[in-house]
């Protein structure tokens, strides 16, 4: 495969089944402007919502006090069916609408898969919640495709995708500008890396992202599913550029759900010194999905400060 770094430049589509050739090219181009200018500028870039195409801009960010806070969740939702095996979006949404969210990762999110009834699912969730919906394909799947999604209470100034070294499957992590309260912009990134024992294909994924992450302008808030645990050098790239959410030592596991025995569900934010973490936890919410949600509250303080 070539250079991630020169593919990652293609920012126009969030729409991305798999790293097809018209992915690829001319991504050097936008990946300039994107360096120039920042994810948050308007120009070039694509948003995806509900039908995943042209650009995105939703409401006008109030004005207020500099700090912010931001009720954060990450959640792998198993395409809306439970440990159960009943494909239940409804109760997904319900889980969702507890926590209260600002901002919401979403992983393993169908659009228009036979599996889910053809449904957009992000969309859907959207709608249901009353939040901006984004979503990113990983790759063509069941006469639709399969991909991760985000969900915004604030308004969401632009969205792009950043194409990942291929793995077992297609990824791709999914990225948007989020205007906050008190005038910020913060650039929410969704991840759902490589999941098999050997990390090799999991660790160039996060390599590639977070050389990507080096050149953002703006602060950033990485969340997803790590498919990797606490002391894995995976986790320790982003744990050395940012701040990271500690749930409880005692109640960190967010998998499975079932049987909670592993860490993989993270949420980060950088820089590390403008931000305060002011609760982190794991949520019991069975039999919704195999992974157990995560919500983080983060204060944004504003400063440049790493």
């Amino acid at each position: 495969m070539g250079d991630p770094l020169r593919e990652w430049g293609a920012a126009r589509t969030v729409r991305v089944p798999g790293l097809s050739a018209s992915v690829r090219r001319g991504g050097l181009l936008v990946l300039g402007s994107l360096l120039a200018c920042g994810p948050s500028s308007g120009g070039g870039g694509a948003a995806a919502g509900g039908d995943g195409a042209g650009a995105m801009a939703v409401g006008e960010a109030p004005q207020g006090d500099a700090s912010a806070s931001l009720r954060i969740v990450s959640y792998n939702i198993r395409h809306g069916r439970g440990t159960d095996d009943h494909l239940d979006l409804e109760r997904t949404a319900a889980a969702l609408r507890r926590l209260q969210p600002d901002l919401v990762g979403l992983q393993e999110v169908d659009r228009g898969a036979e599996r889910s009834g053809g449904v957009d699912q992000a969309a859907e969730l959207g709608r249901s919640l009353d939040m901006t919906p984004l979503f990113g394909a990983f790759m063509d799947y069941q006469g639709g495709e399969y991909g991760m999604g985000i969900l915004s209470r604030h308004p969401v100034a632009r969205s792009w995708s950043i194409p990942l070294p291929e793995g077992n499957e297609p990824r791709v992590a999914l990225a948007a500008a989020i205007a906050l309260p008190g005038g910020d912009t913060v650039v929410a990134v969704n991840v759902h890396f490589d999941w098999v024992d050997d990390d090799g294909f999991r660790f160039a994924q996060a390599s590639t992202l977070a050389a990507v992450l080096d050149t953002l302008s703006h602060p950033w808030v990485l969340l997803g599913d790590f498919n990797d645990e606490p002391g894995s050098r995976t986790l320790e790239l982003f744990q050395a550029r940012a701040l990271e959410a500690d749930k409880p030592a005692d109640a960190a596991f967010t998998f499975s759900s079932d049987d909670p025995r592993k860490e993989i569900d993270f949420i980060f934010a950088a820089p590390a010194g403008a931000w305060q973490v002011l609760e982190a936890r794991v949520v019991d919410e069975r039999p919704t999905s195999d992974h157990l949600p995560v919500l983080a509250v983060l204060e944004w303080n504003g400063g440049e400060g790493r």
